[in-house]
């Protein structure tokens, strides 16, 4: 029977920098180093010990608790370490061992943090989404299955459609509709992901978000005035299409 090392060792990968980028989620809407200092604790501020460092296994080691003053580990770290490791392997198994694939597990690692912390802190941090749009760019110069204009037309409908949704809804509910952060975001995506895909992306993310929202509502987690951050529903919208997206402008077209 034929096995694929890489499976095992791209889902490690995987775990591995979902580990850094719950440091990333915690440190940027602090403005702290994502470097300096050493993994602590953020109840007892004591320094991580490397045994209590491993992804997945330390939390279950430990039970979710921090060894030296016991207080509970947030859930989410486990979280974002298999959902990253998780999110690799399929890339990869979609992708295959390819630039491709590396160029997408980056992008998906970027779109990880930014979910979580806009989760967390209802932001989207400028210092990952600026750069991804330039880098996202950049890259269409070097690959084939994207071109420079294809990304660069994903930057301006991808923004442009956020920008112009939520100046009408601001209008409209006379309150800030879409914030200056989800339009960098769907302009990142869209370098990357190209005008057609960013399209299909934010129908996703509207399409999901309104349902997510209805659930919260109907389930009284939400009340209507409240604000649902809708950076996460974009994120998810385009992994569905990073992954399936040719499938459903086949399905569209056909249909």
């Amino acid at each position: 029977m034929y096995y694929d090392i890489n499976v095992i060792l791209i889902f490690i990968l995987g775990l591995i920098v979902g580990s850094f980028s719950n440091v990333c989620i915690y440190r940027i809407p602090r403005d702290e180093s994502i470097v300096y200092p050493a993994s602590h604790c953020p109840k007892c501020h004591s320094n991580i010990l490397p045994k209590d460092n491993i992804p997945l296994l330390s939390y279950i080691l430990l039970r979710g608790k921090c060894r030296n003053c016991k207080n509970k580990i947030s859930i989410q770290y486990p979280i974002v370490e298999f959902l990253t490791g998780l999110i690799y392997l399929i890339i990869y198994l979609a992708f295959g061992l390819s630039f491709q694939t590396l160029i997408y597990i980056i992008l998906s690692s970027a779109l990880i943090i930014i979910a979580f912390i806009d989760l967390n802190d209802q932001i989207v941090p400028d210092v990952i989404s600026l750069p991804g749009i330039v880098i996202g760019f950049i890259v269409s110069f070097f690959v084939t299955y994207i071109s420079v204009i294809n990304s660069g037309l994903g930057i301006l409908v991808g923004g442009g459609i956020i920008l112009i949704i939520g100046i009408a809804g601001t209008i409209i509910f006379k309150k800030e509709a879409m914030g200056g952060g989800d339009v960098k975001l769907a302009s990142m995506i869209g370098a990357f992901l190209g005008w057609r895909y960013i399209i299909i992306s934010l129908f996703l993310g509207f399409f999901l978000g309104a349902l997510a929202g209805i659930i919260l509502i109907l389930s009284k987690i939400k009340k209507r005035e409240d604000m649902v951050p809708f950076g996460p529903f974009i994120i998810l919208g385009s992994f569905i299409t990073l992954l399936w997206g040719g499938q459903i402008i086949s399905w569209y077209f056909g249909f």
